[in-house]
């Protein structure tokens, strides 16, 4: 398998695909205001190539927001489709997961799902767990920043665009990535909450807003970006789904992902990110002795924290120092049957 990408500051798709050559698959992040034009010309210029496209800030070695970028594969067998209806109807594509599934002879060993949503993804993920689960094929991937998305040159809202790869010359693995850890033991239980806004009115029968501000000693004007250091998260066995906060409202806090009625909260608290990226690219180079590509989703709000910190070229470059590395900074992100926040999921090659 050979992974290769390349981008053009300035939304020039034909410089971009000048460095690609053959693909078998193709990812394009382009930008909001030139994504139907961007679909348009690669579905042109290449018209047998399954390929998915959403909108983000694409990086390589380098990351600079705008323009397009693409990440071409060779050495794979792929197929690309649509989960449409994301928020009325998440399952109506399911029996066309399935066939594309069977299609490359999807398997654990050697196949990844890679999605772009426009939103309504905890819904959309189940549904497509619903299929991949069954296998125990893995998936990454990640929300849109504009809504719409694409899969072989069709441009689609209310949606996740999705491809299946499967890598002829060896395994690939999936991993995921959390800066956070439990603050402590406190734990709170949502109540009088929203799903459709992601509200959560109640924790532990007090105003959610009060008991944040409380927990952590701060002012209210502070709430909002408390999250890059103490976003919620909800235990799932050993596993925690990080929860970033989105704004005030009322006495209680709208969030990026859905807070349910009953739901168990604890609040998170940053590690030592160099430290634990460190581990990742360590785990990676531990159980690969060869790495033929790295696609990597991260969330916007740790492209934040790291130019914050004058971090983000590092971690770009440590990235790239393993084998070539690319991906898309994006509102929210996918592993396997979670929607998570404020983290990283990406898929190694082998």
């Amino acid at each position: 398998m050979k992974q290769t990408y390349a981008k053009s500051d300035r939304g020039d798709l034909k410089e971009a695909l000048r460095g690609i050559s053959n693909p078998d698959a193709l990812i394009m992040i382009s930008n909001g205001a030139q994504f139907e034009q961007h679909v348009a010309e690669l579905a042109s210029m290449c018209p047998n190539v399954p390929f998915i496209a959403g909108t983000g800030h694409f990086y390589g070695k380098t990351v600079k927001e705008g323009g397009v970028g693409l990440i071409a594969l060779s050495g794979v067998k792929a197929v690309a489709g649509v989960m449409r209806y994301a928020s009325t109807m998440p399952i109506h594509d399911v029996s066309e997961l399935q066939k594309n599934v069977s299609a490359v002879s999807a398997n654990s060993k050697d196949t990844i799902c890679i999605d772009i949503c426009t939103g309504n993804d905890a819904c959309v993920l189940t549904s497509m767990d619903s299929v991949l689960g069954k296998s125990n094929i893995s998936l990454i991937g990640g929300t849109s920043m504009d809504p719409f998305v694409a899969a072989n040159g069709e441009v689609y809202s209310d949606s996740a665009a999705y491809i299946l790869i499967k890598n002829t010359g060896g395994r690939i693995k999936a991993y995921k990535e959390n800066l956070y850890r439990p603050l402590d033991d406190t734990r709170f239980v949502a109540s009088k909450t929203d799903r459709a806004r992601y509200y959560i009115g109640e924790l532990n029968g007090r105003p959610a807003k009060d008991v944040y501000k409380e927990h952590l000693n701060i002012k209210e004007s502070d709430i909002e970006t408390q999250t890059f250091k103490n976003p919620f998260g909800k235990i799932t066995g050993k596993d925690i789904c990080i929860i970033s906060l989105k704004e005030v409202s009322g006495g209680g806090l709208c969030c990026y992902r859905q807070v349910n009625d009953s739901d168990v909260l604890t609040l998170l608290d940053m590690g030592d990110f160099r430290e634990i990226t460190n581990e990742t690219l360590n785990r990676i180079r531990s159980d690969f002795n060869r790495v033929s590509g790295i696609i990597s989703v991260n969330c916007v709000f740790r492209y934040i924290v790291f130019n914050n910190n004058n971090y983000t070229s590092d971690y770009l470059n440590a990235m790239s120092q393993i084998g070539c590395s690319c991906g898309f900074f994006a509102n929210g992100e996918h592993y396997n049957g979670q929607f998570v926040n404020q983290s990283m999921s990406c898929v190694v090659f082998e």
